[in-house]
Formats: structure tokens, C-alpha cells, sequence
């Protein structure tokens, strides 16, 4: 019995046929290594046939999802079994449908018995269900063997190397016997970090070739397991007079089988190092296209060959170096660590290149509705923009969970020496807000400041054939990338260019007239003048903009010379790095144990605060409560904007003189060898969240910290009555415009005036219009101004 396609194990069920019954020694071992925790555990048998296995693990105690891609085989066992609770009988292939029925809470046993060596892409099937197992539990692989299978048979059995490989990446594996089969138990996967690996030299003259770069319908890459012991893509040395392109198509062909038109082979990057002191030249060939059934072309050079998820790259053991390489000249960072390697792209006009797994689709309608549920999604085309673009091809490295997760997550792609995130993939819900709040109409050119792709995508799906996107990015390796993921999964509409982008888009590809619109998807501390100068009149400029340390999303519409604020929302984003990048000045206190961070303006002197954290401590109760729950980011805005001497107050040990929970901070304000912050305490408990109640506070030290105290008092209550509302999401904006540096007082509304390098905020909130005749400059006063009280 050697079947291999579906219909042929369809046609053997539905003739009545049978598979090699359950032992009675597979049942003890079961009962033994596997029982169910508690006597109520949760169990998938895959590959299940009529469904022997799963009725008796019933019997053990488990609740079982039994799976088989033969709809005869599980139409008999429903049929044979109709009197058996406590199963559940999934038409499914594990190979390639989307796993959307199994159990999304995981299992304690995962069984795969007499199943394993029908299976084509092993190592990913293993991956993912162990992906699958709850802590503690087990998968069991029950498998004939070639010690005991008869010749004309082995075809469906294991030998050690391949029972080597199964077991590799597990914590803990048992090999037992059950007459005959190989019983195995797998617990802990622990699967192995990829590793660049050398082959032996085979010639002191330099090496030149070509590296094939395939991938099949679902979007896997094609990788053979060679007889090296490590994961090679296809391809080799060039031929006679060959190109790079016709080499790679004729390797695929005598390695696998599959069939590629010279036309549809793109030379995309050319790799240079050495191996063993010897140079080499590798050529990466993208196939955008093929036709053929998968085959092992060399068995003396590969023991076979097998589709790979890209997110999981990073965890295959061992692959050839050029190889490793070229995945990640397709998809950089999907195999992290990678030794050096001198690259140089190739600009070539290749095609988008389509495939996804049956999951896809599924994951980016649910993130797609979780986003238009919270209402972060008004308009249509921002819908169909969610719903279309395929955001897992913007960040390969996550699995399709993560990536299409629709709540707050972002897809960290980047990282700094010190392990700070500098690039991203955002929250879906908070890219469709900014996206919604440019109003973009179709034919929109637009520019993007901090590139990735995604975003830039969904921004030319909405701006449709005749719109255009300039994405520009300081960061080299970024802008690559960006290149790559537009060219394999993009529109063709996104131009990714390497610049500051705090300078603008490059003078040739601003259009006439401006921009219609810009977003800046890092941290801003300032608004550069050139993105105002190089946006349309009437156009959006939506950006996250750090207001004394607080960031929020602001829409601006241009008005001449000045910027108005449209919308406000609460955010975060990885941090500029050009020229507008800056370092906050800061002050330690309590030798490190806390920080003042003075987000505008100069760093306070530690000497007289430090003595006064020593002393002791003044307290306020403002009156002011809140629920579980409650919003107060517009507080800490409102605080921040109106608020001489504003800063925060950091904790970064427990050490009972604040208050403030470790790694936590808080609004404050100092003067003379004096300070005041304000903190939350809980007044009222309860077990449900509408029984519980916290009190804003104000702690203060020194001489002036009275003073100070009563002053942040007052602001907590001026926000309570002016800016706060009972919803989350009704609480007041101020007003704020733009203004270019150098606007002199005079010509400025009235308001409270932030200054930053290149420009000048001022913000009018509700209920202080009539108390400020005249701008009110914001900046650090050596002692507390008069209280402001609000009638």
C-alpha cells in the first residue's frame, strides 16, 4: 500500500478497505506515556481513516479531533461510530487546508499514526502542530520502519536517518516499540535556530552560480533536504556559455522536476564572499512562474525536497550558506544572524509573484473586521484596502497569526544594538485611522516618511491605478526591504527612495502642486518645514507627534503657512532616527533610582531635588475620581501643554519615597529644589469594575512643593470640568495650529505656546480662551507661576 493522492485514499475507503488495526502494545503505550491530564484532555488524531485511534482515545479521557483528507474515510467512520460521544470528525488535509476547524486553545496529544511517511512536507506539518501542543503535552508518531518492513514496501517507512531528523527540535523524545511500528514520543518543541553552513571545498578556483528561488501556490519556498545534512535551495554551477537566469531554470529541472520559462527567471541580487578562502559569485533567481510535479531529481545529492513556511525559516537548522543568503536577498531578515555577505541588487522589472496559505484569506477578513468594528475603518476603500492587501507579505518573519492580528500588536522588524525597536509593521487598526484621516480620493500622490511597504500598499490600493506613493527611509537595509516586499506582493505604484525623510521626498518626484497628502509613520518630536512645504494646499499631513513625552496621531490640513489640527488619537510609534532625531534631556535622582525626563526645555539641577525626596512629603486630594477603565491620556495632554516646569517623573526600582509603580512614570512639575507629581490611588474596591474607584492625587517635596501641589491640583480639576466627558472617546481637543519658527508673539492666536526647532505649537483648550490674552510661552520657570483656577 503506497498511496499518495487523495483520490486514491478516497477510492480505498469507499471500497470498504481497511487500514492495520490498533495494536494492543499501541494501546498500553498510549494509556502509559500519554494519558489524559486530569482524566479531560483535549487530543487531534491526524490521518485518522475510519477512526480506530480516535474512539480509543475516548477512552482514555480525551475529547478528540479526529482529521482525514480522505471524505470517505471520515463519511465511514461518522457511519461506523455514530453511538461514540466526544468526537469530532474534520474533513481536512493538514498539508494544505486552512486549520481553521481544529482547536484554536492547542492540545495535550497530537497523534499521527501510520501517516508520517505519506506526508510531502514533513518538516512543516511537525512544525506546526507543535505548534499546536499545549505545556506538558505530546506528539506521538507511530510509524512502520525498514528493519521490519518488507523491500517492496519501505517506501512507507522510516530509516534512522529520517527518524533522526523527526526527532530533531524537541526537548524530549522516547523510541519505543509496538510489534514492530516505531512508537515515538515528542515533547518540548525547541526547534533548531537556522544556521549558515559551509560545504567541503571541491575546487581551489573560484565558484560561480545560481540559486533558484521558487515558490508554489501557498507562498512556501521550495528547500531540498540534502544527503549533506543541511537545506539547499536549487541550483549550482553555470554551464558553458549560460546566463545566471537559464542556469537556475536547468538546476530546478534536474534537482526537482519543475519547469520554468527563461522569461519568468529575474536575476535579482548577485552575492559575493568565499568559501573556504576560495571566492564565490552566487546569482539569486527569482522564478515568478512554474509548471511541473515536484520530484527528487538527484536522490545521491537530496533526500528530498519539501515547501517551507517563510515565517518559520528562522528554526530550520542547518541550511547552505549562499543558500540562507538568497532567502534572505528575497525576504531580508527572514533568516536572522546570517554571516557577511557583499550584495548588489539588480534592477529588474519583475512581476508580482501571488500565493498565500488557505489561512490567509481567512485571518485578514477577521483582522479587516475587528478593525471596522472598532470603528478605526468608516470609508470603503479603506475597508477594501484591509481586506485585499496581503499585510503577512510585509512581515515574512511572523506567523499569520501575528501578523493579521487586528488588536493593538504591531510586527517588530527591526531592532537596534541595544534591542529598541526602529521599525515596525503598526497596529492594523491605528494604520487605518491615519490612512482614514487623509482623505485620500482616487489618483491621490501621496508621501510616506519611514518605510516598511505595508502601509505605503494600503495607501495605493485606495489611491487606485492613477495614484502614486514616494516612501522615503534613512535606514538602507529598510528601504531594500521595502523594495522587495512591493516587488513581490505589490501594486507596482510605491516608489521606496533612501533619504532622510525629515528632508522631504527628492525634488523630482514631488508633484506639481505638492503632495495631496503625507503621513510620517515614526515618533515626531518636531514637524519638519518640508513636509508642509511640499504638501498641497488644503492637503492632510497626518503625523504622531510627542507633546511633553505623550504621543498622538494629528491630522493637519494645510493652510498657507500654517497647519491645523484636524484629529487627535492616542498612539506610539518606533522613534525618528534622522535629522530630526533628539536626545531628551534627563535628570537622576536618588543615584538612578528615578528620572526626570524634560521633554522641552533644559534638565532641572539633581542637587537641591535629590535633598528634597529626602525630606517630607506633601500630599493633595484633587477631588477628582475615575473608574475602571477611564480614559486620561487627554489629562496627561492637557497637563503637558498648560503646565510651566512640565515634566515626568520616572521609577525605575520600588523605592517607597513616590509612590510610582517600577518602570512606571508620572506628570510633574518642578521649581526651586522642589517638585509635585501626580498619581492615581485607589479609594474604592470591589470584585466587579464597576465597584472599583481611584482618586487622582498630588505628592509633593521641598520648599515650593505646596505650591506646586495646589497648582497641578488645580490643572486635574480645570481638565475635569473643561475637557473630560463621561465616554472614552467624547473627551475635548484642543484647538491647535501650526506655525513656522520665527512667527513673532503678535501674530500668533491666543493660546499656550509649545516651541519646538521649526516650528511653534499653540493650543487653545476649552475653558482657558478668556484667561489668556496673549500667547503664553511654555517653558520651565525657576518657581510655580500664580494658579490659574478656572471659574
Amino acid at each position: 500500500m503506497t498511496y499518495t493522492a487523495r483520490d486514491q485514499w478516497d477510492k480505498h475507503y469507499s471500497d470498504g478497505k481497511n487500514f492495520r488495526q490498533v495494536g494492543e502494545r499501541e494501546r498500553e503505550l498510549l494509556a502509559e506515556y500519554a494519558p489524559a491530564p486530569g482524566g479531560d484532555g483535549r487530543a487531534l488524531d491526524v490521518g485518522c481513516g475510519t477512526g480506530e485511534m480516535s474512539v480509543f482515545l475516548t477512552s482514555l479521557g480525551y475529547t478528540v479531533d479526529a482529521v482525514d483528507f480522505a471524505g470517505s474515510a471520515i463519511a465511514r467512520a461518522r457511519e461506523e461510530h455514530a453511538d461514540v460521544e466526544g468526537v469530532h470528525w474534520l474533513h481536512l488535509d493538514v498539508e494544505r487546508d486552512d486549520p481553521a476547524p481544529l482547536d484554536e486553545e492547542g492540545y495535550d496529544l497530537v497523534v499521527m499514526r501510520l501517516m508520517y511517511p505519506f506526508l510531502k512536507d514533513r518538516g512543516r506539518v511537525l512544525h506546526g502542530l507543535g505548534e499546536r501542543l499545549r505545556d506538558g503535552g505530546a506528539l506521538v508518531v507511530i510509524t512502520p520502519v525498514v528493519e521490519t518492513t518488507p523491500e517492496e514496501r519501505r517506501g512507507i517507512a522510516l530509516d534512522d536517518d529520517e527518524i533522526a531528523l523527526l526527532s530533531a527540535g524537541w526537548k524530549a523524545v522516547e523510541r519505543l516499540d509496538a510489534d514492530g511500528l516505531a512508537f515515538l514520543v515528542l515533547r518540548g518543541p525547541c526547534h533548531a535556530d537556522a544556521r549558515a553552513v559551509e560545504k567541503r571545498p571541491t575546487t581551489g578556483h573560484a565558484l560561480t552560480g545560481a540559486l533558484a528561488v521558487v515558490t508554489d501556490d501557498a507562498g512556501r519556498v521550495l528547500l531540498g533536504q540534502s544527503r549533506r545534512g543541511m537545506l539547499e535551495l536549487p541550483g549550482g554551477k553555470t554551464t558553458g556559455p549560460e546566463d545566471f537566469a537559464a542556469a537556475a531554470v536547468r538546476e530546478l529541472a534536474e534537482e526537482t522536476g519543475l519547469v520554468a520559462e527563461p522569461g519568468d527567471a529575474y536575476v535579482v541580487m548577485m552575492l559575493v564572499d568565499d568559501s573556504h578562502g576560495i571566492p564565490r559569485l552566487t546569482a539569486v533567481v527569482r522564478i515568478a512562474a512554474w509548471t511541473g510535479v515536484l520530484a527528487n531529481g538527484e536522490p545521491r545529492l537530496f533526500d528530498r525536497w519539501e515547501w517551507h513556511d517563510l515565517h518559520a525559516l528562522a528554526c530550520v537548522g542547518d541550511i547552505f550558506t549562499p543558500a540562507a543568503q538568497a532567502l534572505d536577498a528575497v525576504w531580508p531578515a527572514v533568516i536572522p544572524d546570517l554571516p557577511p555577505v557583499a550584495s548588489y541588487p539588480i534592477a529588474v522589472d519583475q512581476p508580482a509573484v501571488p500565493g498565500e496559505p488557505a489561512e490567509a484569506g481567512r485571518l485578514r477578513h477577521a483582522m479587516a473586521k475587528t478593525v471596522i468594528d472598532g470603528g478605526w475603518a468608516p470609508s470603503e476603500p479603506v475597508r477594501s484596502a484591509l481586506r485585499t492587501v496581503p499585510r503577512h507579505r510585509f512581515a515574512p518573519e511572523a506567523n499569520l497569526a501575528a501578523a493579521y492580528d487586528g488588536g493593538d500588536r504591531a510586527v517588530i522588524t527591526r531592532h537596534d544594538e541595544t534591542g529598541t525597536a526602529i521599525s515596525a509593521v503598526s497596529a492594523a487598526w491605528l494604520q487605518a485611522d491615519m490612512i482614514e484621516n487623509l482623505c485620500l480620493t482616487p489618483g491621490a500622490i501621496v508621501f510616506e516618511a519611514g518605510s516598511g511597504g505595508y502601509n505605503a500598499e494600503l495607501i495605493a490600493h485606495i489611491a487606485g491605478p492613477e495614484g502614486r506613493v514616494v516612501t522615503v527611509d534613512i535606514d538602507p537595509w529598510v528601504v531594500r526591504r521595502t523594495r522587495r516586499f512591493t516587488t513581490e506582493a505589490g501594486s507596482g505604484r510605491v516608489t521606496a527612495v533612501e533619504a532622510d525623510a525629515a528632508l522631504g521626498a527628492p525634488a523630482h518626484l514631488v508633484p506639481r502642486g505638492g503632495f495631496d497628502a503625507s503621513v510620517i509613520t515614526y515618533n515626531c518630536w518636531d514637524i519638519s518645514p518640508a513636509w508642509r512645504e511640499q504638501l498641497a494646499e488644503g492637503g492632510r499631513l497626518v503625523l504622531p507627534l510627542e507633546i511633553g513625552g505623550y504621543t498622538r496621531a494629528i491630522a493637519f490640513e494645510r493652510r498657507g503657512q500654517v497647519l491645523e489640527a484636524r484629529r487627535f488619537t492616542y498612539c506610539g510609534f518606533v522613534r525618528d532616527q534622522g535629522q530630526q532625531a533628539r536626545t531628551i534631556p534627563v535628570t537622576g535622582l536618588l543615584d538612578g533610582e528615578l528620572t526626570l525626563r524634560f521633554e522641552h526645555g533644559d534638565a532641572a539641577e539633581p542637587a537641591g531635588l535629590g535633598e528634597a525626596l529626602r525630606g517630607p512629603r506633601h500630599e493633595i486630594a484633587t477631588g477628582v475620581t475615575m473608574g475602571a477603565g477611564a480614559y486620561f491620556g487627554s489629562l496627561q495632554l492637557y497637563a503637558a501643554t498648560t503646565l510651566p516646569g512640565f515634566c515626568r517623573l520616572a521609577a525605575h526600582q520600588d523605592t517607597g519615597v513616590t509612590d510610582i509603580a517600577k518602570d512606571q512614570d508620572a506628570p510633574a512639575v518642578v521649581g526651586d529644589a522642589s517638585l509635585a507629581y501626580l498619581i492615581h490611588v485607589q479609594t474604592r474596591h470591589g470584585e466587579l469594575p464597576e465597584d472599583k474607584e481611584w482618586e487622582w492625587f498630588v505628592h509633593a517635596f521641598g520648599e515650593q512643593g505646596p505650591q506646586l501641589a495646589e497648582q497641578l491640583a488645580a490643572t486635574v480639576r480645570a481638565w475635569d470640568r473643561h475637557v473630560r466627558a463621561d465616554e472614552n472617546d467624547k473627551h475635548a481637543d484642543p484647538v491647535l495650529t501650526v506655525h513656522p519658527a520665527g512667527t513673532p508673539d503678535a501674530l500668533l492666536p491666543a493660546g499656550h505656546v509649545l516651541d519646538k526647532e521649526h516650528c511653534r505649537l499653540v493650543f487653545q483648550w476649552p475653558g482657558r480662551d478668556g484667561h489668556l490674552p496673549g500667547p503664553a510661552r511654555h517653558h520651565r520657570a525657576p518657581a510655580p507661576a500664580p494658579v490659574l483656577e478656572d471659574r
